[in-house]
This record gives structure tokens, sequence and C-alpha cells, in this order.
């Protein structure tokens, strides 16, 4: 993996003639010392001209330009000579200036609008900003200074002051920078601790945001006090004085540019290859791309868009035949600009839909990488009535407008999972509405990664899978069962929920505030929302907060639920915020995710691609009633540009409901307003109202009728069905087609807001940790039955199992106590192909505060491998963990390179081995004996192929104890002979580990390992 990443950033710099990026360290002369820095001195002269105001301080002379009320500029040029090489490159027109006003005080000047009043001091000149009413904003410990190098303002901090933004920085931002460096600057690095797509601007909790207008480097050191420069002898910022976060980054945006509005296809996950004498996939050819689209029809998945030239060196041809193949089968074509965008024209008007920018267009500089994003937009909008839409690493500020920023090239592991949750969501809070990374990255990864990382990214705007740099493909249904189920399943809750995020998107060409957020934009009040205890999960919109499992696991801890109710999307179960949630069950199909009780989420039920929408599809809405609530639906053609004339409509749900318990709900829907091409006159609606409580009626103009089951609901023109087993019990309502322009209301009589009337008796159903059952055995399931404020009556425990398990019914429980809980055991025998990890959802019906309820739980459970009955080779088994240092573990050979079964034959102190197991350090390898054994034994040492090298240890562990460890072993000692009581032990694992800090020739073998069984 890591050549593979030296070949293309290597590929980049022989591009761009960057070679010096690539130096080592030490490879560069030091550099000169800097001059001592100087401060700005008294002021000697003042002067205004209408908003704008100069201030001399002896050679030196800043300017003050005031933008709106509460935007403003200031410039400092150390010689008297202003300069502005961004131009208006970043910054747009802005209108005309505010009214202002000033006055002279004895030691200052006050520069004012309506909203804030800039004060700069005499002696020596120091700027302070404070709002109409006298509060202070911010206040400059010293004056303005510069060294030769750079410019620096430094202000003081307050004492709970916070500060987010710099653009998008790998593995932070949505969490506070206080005590942090942050630097803002091309550094190719995109790994954690990179920042491929800086922007020179932050933002304050006190409730303003700095924006450095340059193209320069800058570093950002919030300390006390909090120093910010940029590398040129020139400073120029403009300040946001904001209400709130929002606020700012708003003011901001209107400066340099709202964030666009994707094409409705460039919210769909997008594939990208080489397809042209690919030397990674043998020889091919652009048309072959037609055939990889065929897999997403066949496994009836979403894909937008294909971009099918990404790789250096990779050409295209035939693209009118490619572009019609593709729309075809529902999807756009894009391409990479390796080369440059002097041809997109042509490329355009042969169907090209999507544009991706190279690192090579940073090599100019920032206004060459701004230039690029700019071109390649309008290329495509300059030959096409379609919407410009491009992605791009290494941007600027104001690429917001015109790209979706993509973090780089990276590896699928858990780790990159991790530093991925908060980069995107903290790069929100500069403005960058659009943020992502590829699925399970570029290089490595496996199923259960690509799996994991597929889940959470379907609740960014954009996003898009990337093959020819890994061993093998990464479409998501290239890794059978059960992952490419899980894959199209949220796959298709994307496509399902684009009404959803298309809205926030709109809403996002407003305010500049994207849809993928930190808790703390949402919740500023909240003193954990700027901490850890909320850095690896997000918003998305308002209304889902998002907790991706990072680890291989089936649980997730930490998470943190801030105020409100909160609702498991997966099994209904509220919540109470504060509070943090861990041990949460999260098998492999189960993303951790809660809905924000209160939310209205329109939704496209049932559709694989935007365009299997039809005149006469519905509208749904999910609804979690909590009060007084309402979302307004945003909808346009979703291709065109015909949204900027007003060509689009907007439609409102406003839902009251009781606050807690007990009551009625009504849901309008109020006329959609304004018009667009395709838009619906007439449609079906759908709801599902998540009470917990089946309410008595449901009217819609009179009463809707009562159906009595699910296949009654399915086939039904209109009329309600409540799912007592549907996640704690939810309202499920269909609609003849209505008229689009006239409100209407449905009333549900006599239920309740989410949680049920009384919410506090729910029953909570889990499953014991570290469950196992064996493939073909009869066996059985645990699952655990918490009463809640009330007594639990005729509770009836069933299980969900995968296909081809046989499910015994356990008794019936008579009563559980409030407040206790009561194990059911359930007989399962699972199929006797079943391996790997098992999904099972268990549903518990009862009775309770006079209610019937049902709760729901998914959780896993391990299916083991049949135990060995006789002696057997370690090599011979299934192992359940395979982890290795380099390469995979070899089965009856030395640990090789990175292939499978390319090391060589087994050989300690001149003795070769036929049977064992070949490693390279840190490696675990974990197999399953269930009690059977009695003994291991092997001859342990590091192989004769590395000719004395390595240093390692041997241990033997089961159940989670140590049963054995080797003294220090090297290339040069003898082979350690094992012999280890494992008497009882269901798992074991064999483990080697570097003990030198030195990985280099660290070949562990486990020779002759044995276990002796019965």
């Amino acid at each position: 993996m890591q050549s593979s990443t030296r070949i293309r950033m290597v590929a980049v710099a022989a591009l761009l003639g960057l070679a010096a990026v690539f130096a080592g360290p030490g490879s560069a002369q030091a550099e000169p010392a800097a001059p001592e820095a100087t401060t700005v001195g008294d002021l000697s002269g003042f002067s205004a001209d209408g908003s704008v105001y100069h201030l001399r301080a002896g050679s030196a002379e800043a300017r003050v330009s005031f933008v709106t009320d509460e935007t403003f500029r200031i410039e400092l040029a150390p010689d008297g000579t202003f300069s502005d090489p961004a131009g208006d490159d970043i910054v747009l027109p802005q209108g005309a200036p505010p009214h202002t006003r000033w006055k002279e005080k004895s030691d200052r000047y006050e520069l004012s609008t309506d909203s804030v009043t800039l004060r700069a001091y005499k002696s020596p000149l120091r700027f302070e900003l404070h709002r109409a009413d006298g509060s202070l904003v911010w206040s400059e410990a010293k004056g303005l200074s510069w060294d030769g190098k750079r410019t620096t303002q430094t202000l003081d901090r307050g004492a709970d002051e916070q500060f987010y933004g710099a653009g998008m920085q790998n593995g932070r931002g949505n969490t506070s920078h206080r005590d942090k460096t942050v630097e803002v600057g091309v550094d190719y690095n995109w790994n954690d601790g990179g920042h491929p797509n800086s922007v020179p601007f932050y933002l304050s909790s006190a409730g303003y945001g700095v924006f450095r207008n340059t193209y320069a480097p800058n570093t950002y050191a919030f300390t006390d006090p909090v120093t910010t420069s940029a590398k040129e002898q020139r400073f120029d910022a403009y300040y946001f004085a904001g209400d709130d976060a929002k606020d700012v980054i708003g003011q901001y945006t209107k400066l340099t540019g709202k964030p666009f509005l994707p094409p409705v296809y460039g919210m769909e996950i997008g594939d990208s290859d080489c397809y042209l004498h690919n030397a990674n996939r043998g020889e091919r050819h652009t048309l072959d791309a037609l055939k990889v689209a065929d897999g997403y029809v066949e496994h009836d998945m979403p894909n937008g868009w294909m971009l099918v030239n990404d790789g250096y060196g990779c050409g295209h041809e035939d693209l009118a035949e490619t572009t019609k193949g593709l729309q075809d089968r529902g999807m756009q074509l894009g391409l990479w600009t390796e080369d440059g965008i002097d041809k997109i024209a042509d490329q355009v008007k042969a169907g090209q839909r999507v544009a991706k920018l190279d690192v090579a267009w940073v090599g100019a500089g920032y206004k060459f990488a701004l230039d690029g994003c700019k071109d390649a937009y309008k290329g495509i909008e300059n030959n096409s009535d379609a919407r410009g839409f491009t992605y791009a690493p290494e941007s600027w500020a104001g690429a917001q407008r015109c790209g979706v920023q993509w973090s780089g090239d990276q590896s699928g592991t858990w780790d990159y999972i991790r530093w991925q949750i908060p980069t995107y969501a903290g790069a929100t809070m500069s403005g960058l509405a659009y943020t992502t990374g590829d699925v399970d990255g570029i290089f490595g990864g496996s199923a259960k990664t690509y799996t994991r990382d597929l889940q959470w990214k379907m609740f960014l705007g954009t996003t898009m899978t990337m093959d020819g740099w890994a061993a093998s493909d990464k479409q998501p249904f290239r890794y059978g069962e059960p992952y490419t189920s899980i894959n199209r399943d949220y796959l298709k809750l994307k496509e399902s929920l684009l009404p959803y995020q298309y809205s926030y998107a709109h809403e996002a060409t407003k305010t500049g505030v994207g849809m993928v957020r930190p808790l703390v934009l949402e919740y500023p009040d909240d003193p954990k929302a700027a901490t850890d205890a909320a850095k690896y999960e997000f918003m998305s919109g308002e209304d889902f907060l998002v907790a991706p499992v990072y680890q291989d696991s089936t649980h997730r801890d930490g998470i943190y639920l801030p105020k409100g109710t909160w609702i498991d999307y997966w099994s209904g179960r509220t919540y109470q915020g504060p509070t943090t949630v861990d041990n949460y069950s999260a098998p492999l199909d189960t993303l951790p995710l809660f809905v924000k009780a209160g939310a209205s989420v329109p939704m496209w039920p049932g559709i694989r691609s935007y365009q299997d929408r039809t005149a006469d599809s519905s509208l749904a809405w999910d609804i979690y009633p909590q009060g007084k609530s309402s979302f307004t639906l945003y909808e346009d053609d979703g291709v065109t540009r015909q949204h900027r004339d007003g060509r689009y409509a907007t439609q409102r749900a406003d839902v009251d409901a009781p606050v807690r318990g007990a009551g009625d709900i009504t849901v309008n829907i109020v006329e959609s307003k304004g018009d667009f091409t395709g838009k619906q006159s007439r449609r079906p609606y759908e709801f599902s109202v998540h009470t917990g409580s089946a309410p008595s009626a449901v009217k819609l103009d009179g009463k809707l009728p009562r159906l009595g089951s699910a296949a009654a609901y399915k086939t039904a023109k209109q009329g309600w069905w409540y799912d007592r087993d549907d996640r704690g019990g939810v309202v499920k309502i269909k609609t003849a087609p209505l008229s689009t322009g006239k409100k209407f209301s449905v009333k549900l009589e006599d239920t309740s807001a989410v949680g049920g009337k009384n919410a506090a008796a729910t029953a909570v159903v889990s499953a014991p940790d570290g469950q196992e059952v064996g493939a073909g055995v009869a066996g059985t399931v645990a699952v655990d039955v918490t009463a809640g404020s009330a007594d639990v009556t005729d509770a009836a425990v069933s299980l969900d199992v995968p296909e081809g398990w046989q499910v015994t019914p356990a008794n019936t429980v008579d009563r559980i106590p409030a407040g206790t809980t009561r194990r059911v055991e359930v007989a399962v025998t699972p199929a006797k192909d079943a391996t790997g990890e098992a999904r099972i959802t268990a549903l518990a019906r009862y009775r309770a505060a006079g209610e019937s309820r049902t709760s729901v739980q998914r959780f896993a459970a391990a299916v083991m491998p049949e135990p060995p009955t006789s002696d057997t080779w370690a090599s011979d088994m299934v192992w359940l963990k395979s982890t290795n240092g380099y390469g995979p573990a070899e089965r009856d050979r030395s640990n090789g390179e990175s292939g499978a079964t390319d090391g060589h034959t087994l050989t300690l102190a001149g003795k070769v081995y036929a049977k064992g197991i070949g490693t390279h350090a840190d490696s675990d390898i974990e197999v399953y004996l269930g009690g059977r054994c009695t003994t291991f034994t092997a001859d342990a040492g590091i192989d004769d192929e590395i000719n004395g090298y390595g240093e390692v240890a041997f241990s033997v562990e089961a159940d989670g104890k140590v049963l054995w460890t080797s003294p220090k072993v090297t290339g040069a000692s003898a082979t350690v002979p094992v012999d280890v009581d494992v008497t009882g032990a269901r798992h074991v694992h064999l483990k080697v580990t570097d003990t030198n800090g030195s990985k280099t020739g660290d070949h562990g073998d486990w020779a002759a390992a044995r276990f002796s069984c019965s």
C-alpha cells in the first residue's frame, strides 16, 4: 500500500515539478533565521472616506473597509503600499457598503455601524471589536506585527472560548481547536493529521469569524493569546460578527460564495476507475465501464455516475457511446482532468457531466486550483443545460461554490474510518458543504471495512467508490453475502432519503451551512459537544445523529446524545439526553443511528434511482411526533439550472403532537408553492408516524379505513394500519392521490407522542455479549427483557434469524416486575453452512401499563465452526482471526510478501517442517477449540530465511488469559519447544509480538503447530 501511494505521489511531483515537496528531513538547507518581529507603532494619521478608514502608524498604514453592518475588512501594509494578490478571485462583489460613522476619543477612534463598533486605539495602534450594546467580541493583545516572513495578529483568548474551522483538517475539526495549532496550506498529506482542503477562515464561540484574504499558507495557534499568521508581507482579513456559528458561516459564504446545488445524481454514490489500458486490471477499453454499470443494475443498487478514466495516464475513447450506455442504465459520465480542461467543451458535448480535478490543479498555487474548479464547473454549464459538478482535493476558500472537496487517497482500515468522522463534520464549520472520501479508500480494504464505511457515508451529501489501486475492485457488490445485501440496504436508504438531503442541499445555497454538522453547531450550549465526547459522531441535518462503528466490533461505546428525546432508528427505543450510550448493539448491518424527536423526514420509498420516480410516485413522511415541529421540502427538476430562475417548489409539513404521553396528532401538509418542469400536480402520500400507541381513528376528510395486516395495507389504495411490531409501534397511513396545490390534514385520534402513552413503562430488550452458536448444532440464544416503570405481563419473545435456521419458540413469561430483568433462553439450530457473524432480531410482545406493546433489538451471535474431534494441525483449521504485520499469515509456509502462498518452506535451525504457520510480527491467529482439546505443541522460532535477523516473543492465550509466553527469540536463537495445556479452552490465540521496536526480519514460525483433541 505504501509503495502504491508513493508511486502516485511521485507522479504528482513529477507532473508539477514539485520534487522538493517530497524531500526528506535534512535534505533542504537550513532556512536563515527570521528577522526580529516588528509591531505596529502609534497612530500618526487618520482619515475617513465614506465606509473606508485609513490609519497611519509611521511608515505602516492600515485600512478598514466596512462591507455590511457586521462584516468589515482590515488591511495593513508595513511599507504603506497596499496590494491584493487574490483580487476578486475569492471575494465576490458585495454591493453597496453600509452607512458608517466615526468619532474620536482621547485614546481611540470608534468606527461604527448599527451593529458593531471597531475601536482603533492610538498608542500603539490596536483594534478591538464591540457589539452595538457595548459587549466585547474580540480584542488584540498587541498590535499587528510582521517579521519579514509573515504577518501576525494576536488576540486575547476568552476563558471558555472555543475555535473551529481552517477547512478540512483530517482527524479533527468537529471539536474545538482550543490549545491546538492548525496549519492552513497544501501538504499533500491525506492521512490523519493532514489538511487537504484548507480554508483560511476560522470562527469562535464568542460569535465572530475571521477570513484571511490570501493564497499564502496560514498558521493558527489557538493558545493564550491566540496568534494567527500568514506567510506574506501584508495583512488582509475580513471579520464577521454573528449571533451564532451558523450566522458567521452565512456571512463568510456570502463574502466568498454560497455552496453550489449539486444535481440529484451527484448526491447518489459515484464509481470511478481507469478503463483504458489499465495496468492493474489488464487490457480494457472505456466501454468496459458499461459492464460494471450493469453490475449495479443487476444487483439492484443505486449509482449516479461513473468516472471512467481515473488513473494517471489513463485516457478515454468512445465517449458518446459510453455516455449513452451509462444514461441507459440511469447514470452519468464523469472524467478525471489530470491533463487539464482545455477539451472540456467537446467532452461535455459528448456527455460528460462530472469533472474530477487532480492535485495537479494546485501545482501553481491555490489560485490555479480555484481557477481550475471554476473553469471545470463553467465548462459543464457552458456546454450543456446541466449543473456544474466537480470533485477537487487540495482546494481553497471559494471552492465551495464550484466543487465537492475530496480528502484524497487513503487506505481501507478501521483507523481510516475513525479519523474521517470528525473530518467532514468539521469542514462544515468552514462553509464546505460537500466533503467526502472514497468508500473504504483506494488502497487495501476488506469486506467489513467497506461495509462499515459505506454505511455512514450514506449520510454525507456526496460520496464515491474508487477502483484500480486496490488488489480487487471495490464496487459494493464485489464481496458477496452478507455484504452485498447490507450495502444494498444502505444505498437504498440513502436513495429514499434524497428528498431530505436535497432539501438541506438547497438550504446550504441560502445559509452556507452544509448538512453534515458537528454536534456543537446544533448544540452550542452543550458543554460536551465541543469535546472528544462527541468527536466520533455527527449530525446529518438537524434530525439524524450518526455514530459510525470504527472498530472490528459488534458494539459501539461512547455515543453521546445531547439534550432532547432521541429514537433508535432501528428499534424505536427512546433515550432522554443528555446521556452517553455504551455497549450499543451494532451487528454488521446496523449503523448506530438516532432520530431527534419532532423530526418529519420526507422520503422517496422503494427506488433504486431518482429516475425511477414517475408522475404517480408517492411522497412519504417519516414522522417522530413530539410537540410542534415542521420541515420544508424543496423540489426542482434535479438536473438543470432552471431553479436559479425560480423554477422550484417548496412544501411544508407541520406536525402538532403532545409534548409527551397521550393525545391527538395532526399532520398538516401545506400546499406546494412554486413550479418546475416535471412537478407532480397530484400524488399519493404515505406517513409512518412513530407513536408507540395505536390511535382510535385516523381521519382525512372523514375516517380512513383501518386495515388488518401488512398484506392488506400493501394492496390498499388508502387506509391505515398500526404495526405494533415495527420499532415499538408505527402508524402507517396511505392516501389516494391528492392535489399538490391544496393543503390537507391527517389527524390521528387518541394516540401519543413518540414513545407511547406511557413511555417510561416501555420494556427494553437486550442480549448478552459474546454469544456463540455452532453451525448445524442445537443451541440457545439468550435474550434479556427489562421492565420499565410498570410490570410486564405475558411477554412472548421471538427471534428473526437468518434463512435456514430453526427456532423453537420460548415459553411466555407471565410477569416481570417493574425495573427487573428476566432472561429468556430461545432454542436455535443454525444452518449447517452458517459461518461468521449472524444478525438476529429479538422481538418481545407484552403488556404494560394497560397497553399491548412491542420492543425489538438487533444483535449479533458468532457462528463457530465445528470444533476439532481429533488431533489437528493448526494450519488446517478455520482461523477466526488472522492479523499479520506484513502480508497474510501463511499456512504451511513462511511469511512471504504481500500475496497469499508466496512464502517458502518452513525452516528452523536447519530443520524443515511440512506443517505450521508462518507469520510476521505483530500477528494474531485465533482458532476455535470449543473445549475439546487438551494440549498445544509446536516448535517456535524465526525462520532461517532471515539469516539471523529479527527479535520477537511468542505467546498462547485462551479465553482472555495468557497461558504461555516465550523468552525473547532472535534469528540466532535456538528453536523454542511449545507444550501448553489448553484443557477446556474455547478460543485460542497464537500471537507473535515484536520486542525491539523494529519489525525487520520478524518472521515468526509456529512450526509443527498441533492441537491434541478428542
